[in-house]
């Protein structure tokens, strides 16, 4: 025994054994991560092997790069190498527990674009264990600190180094054979990053990422006129007739679209101690002059919001990488609603109590046509009224009809709220509702943020009836994503009364509110399955809008002939008979595994939502729609917007002289700010 130990001594004190404990020491931590983490669906012996030993050949090959240097270079470039690519891990871990992906170069190239206040979603993100990942780093330190391990500063045969490198690029061959038997067209047909990592690892993952980038960015500047000519084909093959019985129901009214951040549908009639928490929205939809729809999904990616937006006003999915509104939202040709509507004789704007380069809303508005962006710079500004991610709903909404009433009509109003938002903080004087008791930390302040949420929205219609705007307005509500990820299923079963809350429920959890609502529409429940892809063509209809030439890639909800095929951006869909998650199918209405479906209808759904994300894709890292002629459109010139204040102002007064239409000059230049009432405590006027 003792020989053995003094053995394993001799081998440590050399060069080629401490890189051999770098590795196992890596290798146990990665596993660590992967299973206590991550959540990546590992299934079976084949899958299990693959997860242990994909962190092998990277590190064996990063690692082993020490090898070719002499004395103590070797070891410092080793410890440099593990320290930094351990960050690059706890980095994916943070951003996993809240998104449930991984890190992309493409998200951090676009980060400016979205890392205002995430300090404290950070920290709030952050648990003790994630420092454990560090523990290699640390124990190889302390080793060589206090000469347990010496180091060798022995000259080594060339031949040793070389043969490690050799054995790194065999073990990754054998690695890849293994994962494409078990999971083939791996790297060419994958929508969900967590296949990738389970089957190669964390390492190859930023390598095919950054490959993948490349490729796209390349796609981009080759591409011609003739690619558009297939996807316009599927168009006309695929197109869904709109709903004749609504068709220009809703001409020449005003449009306000309402962003509601985070929102669930399962938060809608929710009682909470015996409250409604949702109340105003209730009301809202059950109305009988509401479109309501309970079968509605988020359908974004890493992109959350920005997707949301872009599918909301384009008819496109987000990238399966970043957002598209920061990587393309500067250069691409769009064909948006508020350009559209602009053409139409609407005036256009989006409203945002934040920052304008959030997301790049403020180069992206302009390749929109987005008349007017009104964001923070636009709003009187205190601590008091901003919590995480911009200005607090009630004051933000209260503070908006300035700009409302000078909008010359009809117009097209977006209004993106931002207070229920991770991490769900709100301050006691604005806390209305106790919080849950799941003791999730993320979860439990969720129905308090979401309760200040429906009551700015109901203080937002008292004011729309006040000022009579009720009357010629169609107002559009929606979730833009989930709220709780499907990493806290524990407290989504104790909230959910779901006793083991897994994949299939977290799947139809994707719901969120979307309703019409204006006076006089023939309203109720409608159960049809839809999503956010679906909500442009559904609006064209209503607005008396021709969508049979566009780009959409999706159709109208209302229609017969809508298919109830919901695609999620990683390739995973919902039908109302069939909902697809990873490699099981279940069956929608018993949320068991449906063995009964057929390979066949298996492929006919899996190739239809493949088909179309891929499709969209390809418009949108071509670039494709700059070669599409939309009759009647007229192409956005970003050069005509501006979102300067004095020069919005400006043109907001011009508009009451020439035009005449806005609320304001209806009711000769007298202001209806006053009318608005809110409880808003940070308002000295409501004190």
């Amino acid at each position: 025994m003792k020989r053995i130990t003094k053995g394993i001594s001799n081998f440590l004190n050399t060069r080629l054994g401490f890189v051999i404990l770098a590795v196992l020491l890596y290798t146990i931590k990665t596993i660590y991560a992967y299973e206590t983490k991550f959540n990546l669906g590992v299934k079976g012996s084949i899958q299990t092997f693959l997860m242990i030993i994909n962190p092998i050949p990277v590190m064996l090959l990063l690692f082993g790069i020490s090898l070719y240097m002499k004395g103590r270079k070797s070891y410092i470039f080793l410890l440099i190498v593990d320290f930094l690519d351990t960050v690059w891990l706890f980095s994916n871990i943070l951003y996993y527990r809240e998104f449930s992906d991984f890190l992309t170069m493409v998200l951090i190239k676009g980060s400016g674009a979205a890392s205002n206040n995430l300090g404290k979603s950070i920290m709030g993100i952050m648990k003790p264990t994630d420092f454990l990942v560090f523990a290699d780093v640390i124990i190889l330190i302390l080793l060589l600190a206090f000469h347990v391990i010496k180091v060798d500063i022995r000259r080594l045969n060339w031949k040793i180094p070389v043969l490690i490198s050799s054995l790194a690029v065999l073990l990754f061959g054998a690695n890849l054979t293994l994962a494409e038997g078990d999971r083939s067209q791996l790297l060419t047909r994958t929508f969900d990053n967590n296949y990738i990592v389970k089957y190669l690892g964390l390492n190859v993952f930023n390598v095919y990422d950054m490959i993948k980038t490349t490729k796209t960015n390349a796609v981009k500047s080759q591409a011609k006129s003739s690619d558009i000519d297939s996807i316009e084909k599927y168009m006309k093959d695929n197109y869904v007739q709109p709903n004749v019985e609504y068709s220009g129901v809703a001409k020449g009214k005003n449009v306000f679209v309402i962003h509601l951040e985070s929102l669930q549908q399962f938060m809608i009639d929710y009682k909470w101690q015996g409250e409604e928490v949702t109340p105003n929205l209730n009301k809202i939809y059950h109305e009988d002059d509401t479109l309501s729809f309970d079968n509605f999904f988020n359908q974004v990616g890493q992109g959350k919001t920005a997707d949301a937006e872009l599918m909301l006003e384009n008819s496109l999915f987000g990238l399966p990488e970043g957002a598209a509104m920061v990587t393309d939202g500067t250069t691409n040709t769009f064909q948006a609603a508020p350009a559209m509507l602009d053409q139409k004789g609407y005036t256009t704007a989006s409203f945002h109590g934040d920052v304008p380069s959030f997301w790049n809303r403020d180069n992206a508005y302009k390749s929109w046509g987005y008349d007017y962006f009104f964001s923070s710079n636009y709003y009187k500004q205190k601590k008091s009224y901003n919590v995480g991610y911009g200005m607090k709903d009630k004051i933000f909404l209260k503070d908006s009809t300035q700009y409302i009433e000078q909008l010359p009509q009809p117009f097209y109003a977006k209004l993106i709220t931002v207070t229920n938002h991770y991490p769900y903080t709100l301050d006691k004087k604005n806390q209305s509702i106790e919080k849950t008791d799941t003791g999730d930390k993320t979860v439990d302040g969720y129905v308090q943020t979401a309760h200040y949420l429906d009551q700015s929205i109901g203080e937002f219609m008292a004011w729309l009836k006040e000022t009579g705007l009720d009357k010629n307005s169609m107002v559009v509500l929606y979730g833009d994503h989930y709220g709780i990820s499907n990493n806290h299923k524990k407290a989504m079963a104790k909230l959910t009364g779901i006793k083991n809350f897994n994949e299939f429920n977290d799947a139809q959890y994707q719901r969120v509110p979307f309703m019409i609502h204006m006076d006089g529409l023939k309203g109720g429940i409608n159960h049809t399955y839809g999503g956010e892809i679906d909500v442009l063509p559904t609006l064209m209809n209503l607005l008396g809008m021709d969508d049979k030439n566009t780009i959409q890639f999706g159709s109208d909800l209302l229609s017969s002939e809508h298919p109830q095929t919901v695609a999620f951006r990683n390739g995973n869909f919902v039908t109302p008979d069939v909902t697809k998650v990873g490699s099981n199918y279940y069956n929608t209405k018993t949320g068991k595994v449906d063995k009964k479906i057929s390979t066949a209808e298996k492929a006919k759904l899996s190739n239809k939502v493949t088909t179309e994300l891929s499709l969209s894709d390809r418009v949108i890292n071509g670039d494709l729609l700059r070669f599409h002629k939309l009759p009647g459109f007229t192409a956005v010139n970003r050069k005509d917007f501006s979102y300067k204040k004095s020069t919005t102002i400006k043109e907001l007064k011009k508009a009451q002289k020439k035009n005449g239409t806005s609320l304001l000059a209806q009711n000769d230049d007298k202001s209806m700010v006053d009318l608005y009432q809110t409880d808003a405590p940070e308002l000295s006027s409501n004190k």
